[in-house]
């Protein structure tokens, strides 16, 4: 069997970068993306290809240069993406379209130039990294929650299209890993006379405290190794601790009043 060949969006940290050390590791010929090589002279972990999912030039060029290289893409994970927090009545709306730019538009930008590939290699698999947040609209965290639900439907769609022609789509829908996605999150200000001032606050206090309590990334990339040796992927996985995959039952099983209200609980 020949060695297949992985292209990871967002690549050059991360859970992005630890999902492309395991599968190196594993004997995967690993490609990363990032929107700015020069920042990264010293990356030797595995290539880096210059992309920016919102710029579809960059897209089209990166994807011919790794073609040039290896003559095919067998996996695509597409990772990249952004964080955003902040109420909803006061998030400025440019940064709710970039967010849906990066998050969302993004990986459909990236997919619609790689599946003529796949199709016409009549085999391919791709894995939308997505979030547990993007399964319930989390306060202060709407957007971002919105742009990974919406990735996690259009795959959906995406899947039963291409089926016939011998591609596989699934989502990998993360929980809380130990990575710098903080440092690139946009936050709303807190502003002094905002009537969600104080709940905000502490908000923003529980994620930057969960992020540096999360679990380690190298746990997604064991994930997405499973889903690529998978014969038939379901549509949807996801990887975190028991009690955020757990999460996802009790929004199925508890009255919405009482979800609703844990969730409030575990936010404040």
């Amino acid at each position: 069997m020949k060695t297949k060949v992985v292209l990871i969006t967002g690549g050059s940290s991360g859970i992005g970068k630890a999902i492309g050390l395991y599968l190196k590791e594993k004997g995967y010929i690993v490609y990363g993306t990032t929107r700015n090589t020069s920042k990264y002279t010293s990356f030797s972990d595995f290539p880096l290809l210059e992309m920016d999912v919102r710029n579809i030039e960059t897209i089209k060029l990166c994807i011919a240069t790794l073609l040039e290289k290896e003559s095919k893409i067998d996996v695509l994970v597409n990772n990249a993406g952004i964080g955003i927090t902040g109420p909803m009545e006061e998030t400025p709306h440019e940064e709710v379209l970039n967010a849906f730019a990066t998050n969302f538009n993004g990986p459909l930008n990236v997919m619609n130039q790689v599946l003529p590939i796949m199709r016409k290699q009549k085999d391919g698999l791709i894995i939308n990294i997505t979030s547990i947040a993007g399964y319930m609209g989390l306060p202060y965290r709407g957007i971002y929650s919105a742009s990974k639900g919406a990735l996690e439907i259009v795959t959906e769609s995406y899947r039963m299209e291409t089926k016939s022609f011998g591609v596989k789509l699934t989502t990998l829908a993360p929980g809380d890993f130990a990575t710098n996605i903080a440092q690139g999150r946009y936050h709303t200000p807190v502003y002094d006379d905002s009537p969600y001032k104080g709940m905000y606050k502490s908000t923003l206090d529980a994620i930057d405290a969960d992020v540096d309590k999360g679990g380690n990334p190298i746990e997604v990339g064991k994930k997405i190794a499973k889903i690529i040796e998978t014969k038939n992927p379901k549509p949807h996985y996801q990887v975190g601790s028991f009690i955020q995959k757990f999460s996802l039952t009790l929004k199925s099983l508890l009255p919405g009043l009482w979800f609703e209200k844990m969730l409030e609980n575990h936010s404040s």
